[in-house]
């Protein structure tokens, strides 16, 4: 007979192990580094598992309507509102341009089917009209936006917009601003303390039905899904300025990631990036990394829930605590010249 045994390397040598990959890691990723920046944490912890020039400041293009989602899930926490909120269209909704569900002045719909237009079709209108439900309008929409910003820690982030197209002047400077670091820091706050997973991760959904005489079917733009495992969100977004940008984010077992990359010249490009990066970092999250994620509370009497995915509403505190400052950096690459 013949007996296996199994050894277990001293602490010491696992993390010597863990830096030597994330080095090998590092470099392969600059040799070819297809992105303005980059960066993978551990969403367990908040961890650094890699970054790549991760303070670069660019526009996140549609990857801002992550902060309009916890902006409407706040809201929803506070009982401001709904799920079930009628929020009726206007014509400055109308007049979004780029991706949109078409909504046209006078057109009501709930919070939760604006939501989903925003996570699955990456809806300008939809996210403009939300700003009507959890806030007085577009003004004070963006405040909270960028307060929330702050009270997150996200040091060099402004948010001029609830959707991420370019301003009026085409000016970059005149635009949404963050950082590959600054996106990671959001990411973890909504799959931590959000059901964001609940709209991020749905492939197609039916937009009007029943509504309009013909139904608009989405389709969500995160390629990842259903390619990559463990892939469940979140945004993607691209404008000429920003480039094609990314927060994505997979779970394997009790071991979740985050994934962010700025500004890559092509969506194939950016998708076969992030893909190589999960299935390299996966290795380097420590053993005693254990994910949990967000637990819906009951759902309340006044909510009602989507008639094709079916889950409780959000219900976390409604004053967020301060964020704990994650462990230190596992390896730092060099600054760009």
């Amino acid at each position: 007979m013949i007996f296996a045994r199994t050894f277990r390397l001293p602490l010491s040598v696992s993390i010597l192990v863990a830096t030597l990959a994330g080095l090998f890691l590092a470099s392969a990723a600059r040799a070819d580094a297809d992105y303005k920046g980059a960066i993978v944490i551990d969403a367990a912890t908040g961890a650094t598992i890699f970054e790549d020039n991760a303070d670069v400041v660019s526009p996140p293009a549609s990857v801002a309507k992550l902060m309009t989602f916890l902006i409407v899930h706040d809201a929803l926490a506070a009982g401001r509102i709904t799920l079930a909120t009628p929020v009726t269209a206007d014509a400055i909704d109308k007049s979004m341009g780029g991706t949109q569900v078409n909504l046209d002045t006078g057109e009501t719909f709930t919070v939760e089917e604006l939501l989903y237009a925003v996570m699955v079709e990456s809806a300008n209108d939809a996210a403009h009209a939300l700003t009507h439900a959890a806030a007085s309008g577009r003004d004070e929409f963006v405040a909270l936006m960028n307060a929330r910003a702050r009270q997150l820690g996200m040091k060099n982030t402004v948010f001029r917009s609830p959707h991420g197209l370019p301003p009026s002047s085409r000016q970059i400077a005149d635009g949404d601003l963050t950082t590959p670091r600054d996106l990671a820091i959001l990411s973890r706050e909504l799959v931590t303390r959000t059901d964001v997973l609940r709209y991020s991760n749905v492939r197609t959904r039916p937009f009007a039905e029943g509504v309009r005489p013909q139904t608009l079917h989405m389709l969500n733009h995160n390629k990842l899904l259903g390619k990559v495992d463990g892939v469940d969100g979140l945004k993607t977004g691209f404008t000429r300025g920003a480039g094609f940008c990314i927060a994505a984010t997979a779970q394997r077992g009790d071991k979740r990631l985050i994934v962010v990359t700025m500004d890559s010249p092509t969506s194939k490009g950016r998708d076969l990036r992030v893909s190589r990066l999960i299935e390299e970092s996966f290795a380097l999250i420590p053993a005693t990394s254990v994910f949990r994620g967000y637990t819906p509370s009951p759902i309340a009497a006044s909510t009602v829930e989507s008639p094709i995915h079916s889950s409780p509403s959000p219900q976390p505190p409604s004053t967020p605590a301060a964020p704990a400052e994650p462990p230190s950096v596992k390896f730092v690459l060099p600054p760009r010249k």
